[in-house]
């Protein structure tokens, strides 16, 4: 954290020497609102800051800064992330009119999770463009005249040749026709009249070249204003023939160069080269070029004194009426300040301001780096993600100007326990993350692991108090955790953890089985979703009866997923995957909203049939989970509530027994009946036998199954039966197999019960016909004179009738 008075400083000076520069600077936000802007472009633009920060560049002066190539331009830089140099937009402002300006434009990157900004400078170069303008048509025009003037001396030596010809003719006729007079004398006539032609034409031609002298003065004149512009020109101006040959230099190219003209003029301009551009650049240079008679760029260049600057350079070929080139004009303007600002702004968007490490942007791009030499040289590199113990209490203490100093003091140590080409950053407050580097395997870190314990451990002095900390690190390896860049941060904070919790000042190593096996439950959940979804599960039903009388009283419907690879999964290898995840409770009502409709399509078939259906801890603790259940109900009105009957598992992990209760009390108004599943297997059995209203209890099928060859389960069954009794429950047996086992619990005054001895669960469409053909067997009929004459019997619930 820096000081605030630094920040104000810097913030101060950093404005001071925005608002020095000539040009007009404005800074855009991603949206291309105006985030910052210089005294010289409210000087320059007329305007006031109420009217520009804030706005879009568009809307600024009346929108006279809407111009179309600037808002491809901008665009541009937004979605590319580019830049353009010395773009010139020619453009009739509203309030100080006509303008060409020079525009350079930067996208600058800021911190995590601050947005970018467009750096836009802007130089108004109307009249250097009109002077350069008026000076290229005089030239020109000259060029022109001269080409003129040379036709028109061919065609007059061309005229007097043929003057002379004329006039032989003209003798040779004039003897000829001394025996001809009439037709000589008409001859003469015709000679006449073209002698006076002549005449007139030689007069004309006087008048041009009087008129050619007038306009070569004006010319002359031109050509000295064209010059003065040429050395005042606040650009370098260096001028070469077609072999690049220095021919001309004007004043400022000698002050930015530091050499005179008489040291440069037969020079070539690779005389300036600073040796940081490849032959590469300086033939694409070239191709350039001469392809295109044009090329503009930024440039290092050397000045006389050996000092290298950078310098945005144009380069123009000027060819002759002919096509070829006759010379080659360069503009150049050092950018200097400009570079040392964008250098400030680059460091501020990549260390961090306090410790002057890397910070979360440049981490990323060197441990991405770092990922693809390991690749290449088959190589590992470990990611501690490190956090300092005790470090809140140092700023509670003492204060935040001694927890800086504390962390700067750290920083530096921990940095000096690395290796070179190991890379430390500080992602925030007390976290930092280190990158580890060329290793073999992970013994390989653990010596700069411990340096990095001890260096965060040491006491630290600061003042007159001495004060100390320690370190939790968490670490992962790469390539063997094969995850990405951030990736391998979460993995290693998540590790940071661990350390934290085994009691700090140590390094923890992520378990990435561990992170691959929640991997691979994570799929797992997608895949059960999108089941869901795909209505892919279905529900089976187990038959409930009474011993005694034969009568069917109910079934218990069991979720099935039917797979259209695996086939028929059972619940077992599903449900615990989903378990206290949303999902479940999805899965959760649906079972319960199609056992709704199971009861509803029976009863239009004549089969009245109560369904129980199983309903998870995490559900039935959710807060609206009467609210969910009134509203299953009135989506099937036509079904009685008695007919649902949720069981609930006594292994639940039931947190808050009071809200349980009075969860299923509401359902109980809403006519919606219980039981406690699985009774037995728990630890809380009497608990929630006495405090939760459920009118069942189940008596749990591993007690059931071996209940004729073990006396304990055996006893745990009479065990519950009786405890059914004392506290007025009725009770149900699972897992009946066999006559035998039927024959037993009935001895033990036990009536109700399902099993594969009795069916089997099956689908909805098979219960009718399954009733109509079921028989209760008569060794079970039997047992109701024992039951009555031992004094056994218990109240059974009270089981909704048709």
């Amino acid at each position: 954290m820096l000081k605030s008075k630094s920040q104000k400083e810097i913030l101060e000076h950093v404005e001071s020497i925005i608002n020095t520069l000539r040009d007009p600077l404005i800074t855009l936000d991603e949206n291309l609102r105006v985030v910052t802007v210089n005294r010289s472009f409210y000087t320059f633009f007329k305007t006031k800051p109420e009217n520009t920060i804030g706005r879009t560049i568009f809307e600024l002066g009346n929108r006279q800064w809407d111009i179309p190539e600037l808002r491809e331009l901008l665009q541009t830089i937004l979605l590319q992330h580019t830049s353009f140099d010395n773009y010139v937009v020619e453009h009739d402002f509203a309030d100080i009119g006509r303008r060409v300006m020079l525009l350079n434009a930067r996208q600058v990157e800021q911190a995590e999770g601050k947005e970018s900004i467009i750096l836009l400078t802007m130089e108004d170069i109307t009249k250097r463009a009109d002077k350069l303008e008026i000076a290229k048509e005089e030239l020109a025009f000259q060029n022109k005249e001269r080409d003129e003037r040379a036709d028109e001396l061919v065609i007059a030596k061309e005229e007097k040749e043929k003057r002379a010809d004329e006039l032989f003719l003209a003798n040779k006729e004039l003897a000829f026709q001394n025996t001809e007079k009439d037709k000589r004398a008409d001859e003469l006539l015709i000679a006449n009249e073209k002698l006076a032609f002549q005449n007139k034409e030689k007069d004309k031609r006087a008048d041009e070249l009087l008129i050619a002298n007038e306009e070569k003065e004006l010319l002359l004149l031109k050509l000295k204003r064209a010059a003065s512009v040429f050395s005042h020109a606040h650009e370098g101006i260096m001028i070469t023939d077609a072999t690049a040959t220095i021919t001309e230099v004007n004043d400022t190219f000698t002050q930015i160069t530091g050499y005179s003209q008489e040291e440069v003029l037969g020079e070539n301009p690779r005389m300036l080269q600073s040796g940081r551009h490849s032959t590469h650049f300086y033939a694409e240079m070239w191709a350039t070029l001469l392809t295109q008679d044009h090329w503009s760029g930024e440039v290092w260049n050397r000045r006389k004194n050996g000092d290298v600057y950078p310098e945005m350079l144009t380069i123009s070929a000027v060819k002759n009426a002919a096509g070829f080139v006759q010379h080659y004009v360069s503009l150049c303007t050092d950018i200097t300040t400009m570079k040392v600002y964008q250098g400030q702004l680059e460091h501020v968007a990549h260390y961090d301001v306090l410790t002057n490490l890397p910070n979360r942007v440049l981490l990323a791009d060197r441990l991405s780096h770092a990922m693809a030499q390991c690749q290449r040289h088959e190589q590992s590199l470990a990611v501690a993600f490190m956090d300092l113990d005790g470090f809140k209490e140092v700023n509670d203490n003492y204060g935040h100007n001694v927890g800086d100093d504390l962390l700067i003091a750290v920083s530096q140590r921990m940095k000096a326990a690395l290796r070179e080409g190991d890379t430390l950053a500080r992602i925030g407050g007390d976290e930092f993350i280190a990158v580890m580097v060329d290793l073999e395997d992970i013994e390989e870190s653990t010596p700069i692991l411990e340096r990095l314990l001890q260096a965060a451990s040491d006491t630290v002095t600061i003042g007159n108090d001495v004060m100390q900390v320690s370190a939790s690190i968490g670490v992962t390896l790469y390539p063997q955790d094969g995850s990405d860049a951030d990736q391998l941060m979460r993995h290693a904070d998540q590790a940071m953890y661990g350390a934290k919790q085994a009691g700090k000042n140590r390094y923890r190593l992520f378990d990435t089985a561990l992170a691959n096996a929640s991997k691979v439950q994570l799929e797992d959940i997608s895949d059960i979703r999108s089941a869901l979804y795909r209505r892919e599960f279905v529900l089976y039903y187990q038959p409930k009866v009474n011993m005694h009388t034969g009568a069917v009283i109910g079934v218990e419907a069991l979720i099935r997923w039917q797979h259209p690879l695996r086939g028929l999964v059972p619940p077992l290898e599903f449900l615990p995957i989903i378990e206290v995840q949303a999902i479940s409770l999805a899965l959760g009502e649906w079972v319960i909203s199609s056992a709704l409709s199971q009861i509803s399509q029976w009863q239009s078939i004549g089969v009245n049939l109560p369904i129980s259906v199983n309903v998870s801890g995490y559900q039935l603790q959710q807060g609206n989970f009467v609210i969910r259940v009134a509203a299953l109900l009135a989506a099937h009105p036509e079904v009685n509530p008695n007919y649902l009957e949720l069981e609930i598992l006594e292994t639940s992990a039931l947190h808050d027994i009071s809200k349980v209760s009075a969860t299923m009390h509401a359902c109980h108004e809403l006519g919606v009946r219980f039981a406690l599943d699985d009774f037995g297997t728990g630890y809380s059995s009497l608990t929630h036998l006495r405090r939760l209203p459920a009118q069942l209890v189940k008596i749990d099928q591993c007690f059931v199954r071996d209940m004729l060859e073990d006396a304990d389960d055996c006893s745990i069954v009479e065990g519950v039966i009786g405890l059914a009794k004392a506290f007025r429950r009725g009770v149900i047996a699972e897992g009946v197999e066999t006559i035998g086992h039927g024959v037993a619990l009935l001895q033990l005054g036990c009536n109700l019960a399902q099993g594969y001895g009795i069916a089997r669960p099956m689908p909805g469409s098979q219960i009718a016909e399954w009733v109509s053909n079921w028989k209760v067997d008569d060794s079970w009929k039997t047992q109701d004179y024992i039951e009555a004459d031992s004094g056994l019997h218990i109240r059974q619930p009270d089981y909704p009738r048709p």
